[in-house]
C-alpha cells in the first residue's frame, strides 16, 4: 500500500464522506461548447458568438483573484473541441472560436432545504462585478480569440445551440 501525505482540505474531506465542505468552496463557472450563443439585455443583442465557449460564471463569497486566474488560465486552452479524427484534441483558440462570457450568480443556489433556493454562497454584488470584469479583462488581454459579455445583474434572455452536447462544470 502506498502512503502520501494528503493536503488538509483531502483530510476533511475524506472525514465528511467525500462532500465538500462549505468553506472550499470557490468560483464555478458552466462551460457549453456551442455553435453559436447571444445575450440579450432588454430586446437588445448585447454579446453574440458563433463558434467557441459559452461561460455561465458564479463568484462565491470566498473567492480571490487566484482562482479567477487559474480559471482565466485554464479555460482557453481546455482541449475539448475535436480534430480531425474526432477526438477532444483541440481549444478554442485552436479553433479560432469565441468566448461569450455571462455572469450567473444562481450557479450557487443551495436547495438542500425547503423549496426555494437559497444563494447565501453567491459572492455580493459588489464583489462579485469586479471579480467578473476582472475574468473579462483577463480574458480579452491574454486568451488570444474573441471575448463577448453579457451585462452584469441585468435580466438577460441568453440563447445558445449545444455543439456536442459539450458541457462542463468548473470548481476552483
Amino acid at each position: 500500500m502506498n502512503r502520501f501525505l494528503l493536503s488538509e482540505a483531502d483530510q476533511i474531506i475524506n472525514r465528511t464522506n467525500g462532500c465538500y465542505p462549505q468553506s472550499f468552496k470557490h468560483m464555478r463557472i458552466v462551460i457549453q461548447r456551442v455553435k453559436s450563443a447571444s445575450v440579450t439585455v432588454d430586446g437588445k443583442v448585447i454579446g453574440s458568438i458563433k463558434h467557441g465557449l459559452l461561460l455561465l460564471v458564479g463568484v462565491h463569497e470566498n473567492d480571490t483573484e487566484k482562482e479567477l486566474k487559474w480559471c482565466c488560465r485554464k479555460i482557453p486552452k481546455l482541449r475539448i473541441f475535436n480534430d480531425d479524427d474526432g477526438y477532444m484534441n483541440r481549444s478554442v483558440q485552436d479553433v479560432g472560436g469565441e468566448i461569450l462570457v455571462v455572469s450567473q450568480f444562481t450557479l450557487y443556489g443551495n436547495m438542500d432545504k425547503g423549496n426555494r433556493p437559497s444563494f447565501i454562497e453567491a459572492g455580493k454584488p459588489e464583489m462579485s462585478e469586479p471579480m467578473y470584469n476582472k475574468m473579462v479583462e483577463i480574458l480579452k488581454r491574454d486568451s488570444g480569440v474573441n471575448i463577448e459579455t453579457g451585462n452584469f445583474g441585468k435580466m438577460m434572455d441568453v440563447e445558445l445551440v449545444n455543439d456536442g452536447p459539450v458541457t462542463l462544470v468548473m470548481d476552483r
